[in-house]
């Protein structure tokens, strides 16, 4: 996925190894990295329809709900604007990258067609995954381990984490939220169960040919990476699927009115604006112990 993963069980450790063969699976479906997952035979395969595993049907209804409870800001069909803003190999080989012209994914969430037993894109779209992937990876891969019988686990892959059962020493599970460019946390999170989930301009980076700085969080309404005064937002909400595209939304929306998007979600969550401004929805501090960050 791209990320660093990390998995805490309270109980049997032997569950520890269930999980890494649990998330190895879920990339070999999804990532579009790997000409033989399903997610890159889906997009080869565009105006057909495509027979997949459970998991992917999941995937491409989450992203498709995704993009309604977002208003359109998460598109998981952007894939051709990705390409064309030069994202077209795995990020740790992505230092300098041209754009390439691509002419033929474009968007086209509303016509996709999924069922229980197979997923059809338009022809000429493109899907592509992107962080709500790893959100929904996070929340198949706990609730996998909970099944199995885990007290308590804890599944962070890449800044999309989800808690549940008992932690291992407190009362609660302890989550900081980092920002790349400070010493310290921004803020401790204490959750008994729920997600956090944090989207940033900040980290996947590169510059094109001319030098021009770009980044991964194509904006659907322009085709190009964002161009928002915020530069990280975290959310908390109850899956981490939910969090990371909330996460997402609120930071395409810029720092004038950031968490109207949040209402009715019961989701909260923290900004940081690009003049060090940090900001936060009324309710965030109800998992902080009432301190602001």
């Amino acid at each position: 996925m791209g990320s660093d993963a990390e998995v805490i069980v309270v109980g049997d450790p032997t569950l520890i190894d269930r999980a890494v063969a649990r998330v190895d699976e879920l990339e070999a479906r999804w990532s579009r990295f790997l000409d033989g997952s399903e997610v890159s035979r889906l997009n080869r395969l565009a105006g057909d329809r495509v027979a997949v595993s459970p998991d992917t049907v999941l995937l491409v209804r989450r992203a498709v709900e995704a993009w309604r409870l977002s208003g359109g800001s998460v598109d998981p069909t952007v894939l051709g604007d990705v390409l064309r803003a030069g994202y077209h190999r795995p990020f740790d080989q992505l230092r300098t990258a041209t754009p390439r012209p691509v002419s033929l994914l474009v968007r086209g969430v509303d016509a996709i067609e999924v069922d229980d037993r197979g997923v059809r894109l338009p022809a000429g779209v493109g899907f592509d995954p992107g962080g709500i992937g790893k959100g929904l990876a996070a929340d198949l891969v706990l609730d996998d381990l909970l099944g199995a019988g885990a007290e308590g686990a804890c599944v962070n892959l890449g800044g999309d984490l989800r808690v549940a059962g008992r932690p291992p020493d407190t009362h609660a599970w302890t989550v900081a939220v980092e920002h790349p460019a400070r010493p310290e946390p921004l803020a401790h999170l204490g959750l008994h169960e729920g997600a956090v989930a944090t989207s940033t301009t900040l980290l996947r980076r590169w510059d094109d040919e001319s030098g021009e700085h770009r980044h991964h969080l194509i904006d659907p309404a322009t085709g190009q990476p964002s161009s928002s005064d915020l530069e990280l937002v975290t959310v908390v909400a109850g899956a981490a699927w939910r969090a990371e595209i909330l996460a997402k939304a609120v930071l395409l929306r810029g720092s004038a009115h950031p968490f109207d998007i949040l209402g009715g979600t019961g989701a909260e969550a923290l900004a940081v604006a690009d003049d060090g401004r940090v900001l936060t929805s009324p309710g965030f501090t109800a998992f902080t112990g009432g301190r602001l960050p």
